[in-house]
């Protein structure tokens, strides 16, 4: 492999690519983790060393900083990528990251093109490519094999445990928290083939567990034995019943939440204008708000925030993208803006005092208006997920509850999971 002496730093960079593209069909993940230290964080002895002195001249090049991340980024995803497909190899994937927590310190006594590596090395580990790589090794180390398929792992109880050490628990952050800006195509469908087996294993996981209580009320009758199955959340069994009667359960007569959203529409969207319309969404949200708590202060405020949201549209019919826009407009109220204007203290108002089930049922009824929204609102919990990561588990036990009940939310009414013969029951 010979140094073109016109080449660019384009050129430089397919180089590297194509040298690790070749190095992941042919060698082991043993192997491969070996060359990967040796060739961006030893530099000595790197067999061909046309891709080293390709690597050193891209660190050397003016804003190398800026363009680096993305660089060593891709080269990571090189290897995962591959190693993803197959059961015995994703171990190499934390190994991977965990090289990159270990970089020796830059010193003096290296030339330019090393000296310069090394220090933007350093400098890889307080971007946002590094974060989403420590995290999808955080869902890699905390899943386990069972018959080909990934499967969440129940957390030990640690209360030392982070925030950040729960995402393999939360596949409805995965593309939010997974992925960052230069996330290639590869990159986006590993991440959503994770995301998939994760989300339709704990799907399946709670039916089991759903059919294993139903059975067990049985049993009592009968003296039956009944295997047990795992409770497949964080939250215990009384608040697993619990958040399932709210999600999936009949709440008003025979209405359940999807019913009443199914109704509202069909009622409201015929409404005047899209200031009755709002009207109408007010008395539909606040209709399942603890009027103790509602009648303090969070009515009138939300009620103040929906005559407040695009009143330029009053006049007109309501439509589809109205109803979109109005959506999102109540999760930055409600949940958080923006990981620039983080401000979440009407959510932890809400959790605090009415408890993350209801405060989650209140989300919830809107994402069953707008099925459009739910992206929206799995960002939004990625943001406070991100804001909290370092925090303990401990620290912020009402996060914890909340991002496991709005799982339990968004699995049951939007996902292959059906709980519907729960309400055939008799309780």
């Amino acid at each position: 492999m010979l140094m073109n002496p016109d080449a660019t730093t384009s050129d430089y960079e397919q180089m590297v690519t194509d040298h690790l593209l070749y190095a992941v069909q042919t060698e082991s993940p043993e192997d491969l983790l070996d060359r990967f230290r040796r060739l961006f964080i030893g530099g000595r002895s790197y067999e061909p060393l046309e891709v080293r002195d390709a690597l050193e001249k891209i660190a050397c090049v003016k804003g190398s900083d800026e363009f680096f991340p993305f660089l060593l980024n891709r080269c990571c995803h090189i290897l995962i990528n591959r190693w993803q497909m197959q059961p015995n190899t994703r171990w190499a994937i934390s190994e991977l990251v965990e090289q990159l927590k270990f970089i020796p310190p830059v010193g003096n006594t290296y030339a330019r093109g090393p000296r310069r590596l090394r220090q933007l090395m350093h400098d890889f580990r307080t971007t946002e490519q590094y974060l989403t790589l420590q995290r999808l090794a955080t869902v890699i180390s905390n899943t386990n094999e069972e018959q080909g398929k990934l499967r969440p792992r129940r957390p030990s109880d640690d209360n030392e445990r982070l925030v950040g050490q729960l995402i393999n628990r939360y596949p409805y952050l995965y593309e939010h928290c997974l992925l960052s800006q230069d996330s290639s195509y590869e990159n986006q469908q590993t991440v959503r083939l994770i995301r998939d087996k994760l989300q339709s294993q704990f799907e399946l996981d709670l039916s089991h567990y759903v059919t294993y209580q139903m059975r067990l009320k049985d049993a009592k009758s009968t003296g039956r034995i009944i295997h047990p199955v795992d409770n497949p959340t964080l939250l215990s069994d009384r608040e697993l019943g619990y958040a399932l009667k709210h999600f999936v359960g009949r709440v008003k007569g025979n209405q359940t939440y999807h019913d009443m959203a199914k109704s509202f529409l069909t009622h409201s969207l015929q409404a005047r204008s899209y200031r009755i319309f709002k009207e109408d969404l007010y008395e539909y949200l606040v209709d399942s708000v603890d009027p103790r708590y509602g009648k303090q202060k969070f009515n009138e405020k939300l009620y103040e925030r929906l005559q407040t949201t695009l009143p330029r549209y009053d006049l007109q019919k309501p439509n589809d993208t109205l109803l979109l826009r109005t959506s999102s407009h109540l999760l930055n109220f409600l949940v958080v803006e923006s990981p620039q204007r983080p401000n979440h203290y009407v959510f932890v108002d809400l959790v605090t005092n009415l408890g993350p089930t209801p405060t989650v049922t209140l989300l919830l009824k809107i994402t069953l208006l707008c099925h459009q929204v739910k992206p929206s609102l799995e960002k939004r919990f990625a943001i406070l997920f991100s804001h909290y990561e370092t925090s303990t588990e401990e620290g912020v036990p009402w996060l914890v509850q909340s991002m496991e009940n709005i799982h339990v939310a968004l699995s049951s009414n939007f996902g292959s999971l059906d709980l519907s013969y729960l309400n055939h029951r008799k309780s």
